[in-house]
């Protein structure tokens, strides 16, 4: 477009010599060359500003440039005026066209800001069509009825133009936005894939060495049948090491399946007014033999705030921020206190150990991250602590911070909303039920092994056990045990992966059918994965993971028979069908 004010300009000149006076000519000329190195000017100076001030002032530029636009184009529409000669019809058409080029050429250039180019197209067929308008005879009313025409047709290509530079810019920026979208995701893709590659190679290794342990230890016990009586000290020995190699190997796959809890969803927060006393009493205690064992002063700031949280889970986060503490802390001080923070207490734990480098402070949130653990001794955590820890902070609401000086020690801190102290209600004495010791249980596993070594448990507990591969098995068996003799069901125990394609829950329902009323129920599975724990989560049962403590499964048994039988349990304690 400014191309044009610069090279046209000559050859009309040259054409409208004879009829219109030099002088007028000249200044014409100039004026426009005048106006159009001021629009290069503006548009130099508009790109020399930083994009960010473009962007703040974009009204300010944009009518700098219309100003600029009507003014050049009011030159254009005053040649329409001046250069007008009624009684040279070639000289009327020679300038009818070069306004309606001019016009028309300006549609792309000026159309983004569609009230510039209205202005300028008015600005330069008005002139014209009020000459047409005075004129008289037929040849004027055509070329009026022409310049009314171009009005419209130009118009409506500017908004069509507008409208399609609109979307073309708008489909520019979508498009780099979502390239932006594609490679953050192809980095997160990434990043996870790394995450996972290290996650199952740091879980092969801390589960294959309890295993690794636990073979040799039978291998022993194995041996030492063969060659006769096996003694009660070994045995009881070879019993304990194997007890201290099933709970760590216990204490990872928990630790697994709280991840997989979490990140599935499935964890109910249940808030209530806490007195942070209470819980920094509990942790004072709790690690006072830690603190004498390693020779590190342990200092617990008590305060009277109270806050509002899950009990448990916040337990749970300050427990392994703390054992942390005293883990990396080889000499020195582990302190927990609390700062106020306006409507929010920052309760911080302290200690004068080995620090975090920078560079390392978010990569200790991530599993199996353990920085000063190459070797993966297990006797210094197992790298899922503070995975946990964040994962159930986030579930909370309650922002979690670390501050480190790698070699002067570490502040680890959780921000949570303070509430009002509630009273405490006074407790009166508990009365203990009776429990029923003997009772009988329905056992479902497809895998021979695993039934057995439950019903030989129980069996060996005192419990009457109906043991099958499936539901209708385990009828079978309770049938036959019926006909010699009394018979009672007070629980059902089932895999939940069973044959078939059944499923627990649905072997649950068939004994249901079968009794003719409700019993409690344990669903057992080593099944972790996200689906599977919110689809138990829904029916209601209670859902152990494999591998099960022996200890753990008779307290679990207890405590269903107990709340049978009347006595209360907590919500997590049992579910029933």
């Amino acid at each position: 477009m400014l191309f044009a004010n610069f090279a046209i300009p000559l050859p009309v000149a040259y054409v409208l010599r004879e009829w219109v006076p030099e002088n007028l000519l000249l200044a014409w000329i100039a004026a426009l060359y005048v106006l159009t190195a001021a629009r290069i000017f503006i548009d130099w100076r508009y790109r020399l500003e930083p994009v960010a001030r473009r962007n703040r002032d974009w009204r300010r530029w944009a009518w700098r440039f219309t100003l600029l636009s009507w003014a050049s184009s009011g030159l254009w529409g005053a040649l329409g005026w001046f250069a007008f000669q009624p009684d040279e019809p070639q000289t009327l058409a020679f300038i009818c066209i070069v306004i309606t080029g001019i016009a028309s050429g300006a549609v792309p250039s000026l159309s983004a800001f569609p009230l510039a180019y209205a202005g300028s197209l008015l600005a330069m067929l008005l002139p014209f069509a009020v000459r047409c308008f005075i004129g008289d005879g037929p040849i004027y009313d055509t070329y009026l009825v022409f310049t009314i025409c171009l009005f419209g047709v130009d118009l409506y290509y500017s908004r069509v133009t507008h409208r399609t530079l609109a979307e073309t810019v708008r489909l520019r920026f979508e498009n780099l936005s979502l390239i932006g979208d594609l490679k953050e995701e192809r980095d997160k893709a990434q990043s996870a894939d790394r995450a996972k590659s290290r996650f199952l190679a740091a879980a092969s290794h801390d589960l294959r060495q309890p295993i690794h342990a636990l073979g040799l230890f039978i291998s022993t016990l194995g041996v030492l049948g063969r060659n006769g009586d096996v003694p009660a000290k070994s045995a009881r020995d070879l019993a304990e090491r194997a007890r201290s190699v099933i709970g760590s190997l216990g204490g990872l796959l928990d630790a697994l399946l709280d991840i997989s809890k979490l990140d599935a969803g499935v964890v109910t927060v249940t808030r209530e007014p806490l007195a942070l006393r209470r819980v920094f009493s509990d942790l004072r205690v709790a690690f006072s033999g830690i603190a004498k064992g390693q020779g590190l002063e342990w200092r617990v700031v008590m305060t009277d705030i109270w806050v509002d949280t899950d009990p448990m889970m916040l337990k749970r986060i300050l427990d392994n921020l703390v054992s942390n503490a005293f883990r990396y802390t080889p000499t020195g001080t582990v302190m927990i206190g609390c700062r106020r923070r306006g409507l929010t207490v920052e309760v911080q734990v302290w200690d004068t150990g080995v620090g975090i480098p920078v560079a390392e402070q978010e990569a200790i949130f991530e599993e199996f991250v353990q920085l000063r653990n190459p070797t993966r001794d297990r006797a210094q955590g197992l790298g899922l602590g503070l995975a946990i820890v964040q994962r159930t902070a986030q579930l909370l609401g309650h922002p979690i911070q670390v501050v480190s000086t790698e070699g002067r020690g570490s502040m680890f801190s959780i921000t949570l909303p303070v509430t009002a102290p509630v009273a405490s209600p006074r407790k009166g004495r508990a009365h203990p039920t009776p429990t029923k010791q003997q009772g009988g249980i329905v056992v479902i596993d497809d895998e021979p092994d695993a039934m057995d070594a439950t019903a030989l448990l129980l069996r060996t507990l005192g419990y009457r056990v109906y043991a099958g591969g499936s539901a209708a098995a385990a009828r079978h068996a309770h049938t036959k045990a019926a006909r010699r003799g009394e018979a009672p069901v007070d629980m059902v125990v089932t895999d939940y992966h069973l044959r078939d394609g059944q499923t627990g829950i649905d072997a649950v329902r068939e004994i249901t059918t079968y009794l003719g009323r409700e019993v409690p129920v344990l669903i057992l599975s080593g099944d972790t994965s996200s689906a599977r724990l919110k689809q138990v989560n829904a029916s209601g049962l209670r859902l152990l993971h494999k591998p099960l403590d022996a200890a753990r499964l008779e307290e679990e048994i207890a405590a269903a028979l107990k709340g049978k039988n009347g006595s209360p349990l907590p919500d997590e304690s049992i579910a029933t069908l």
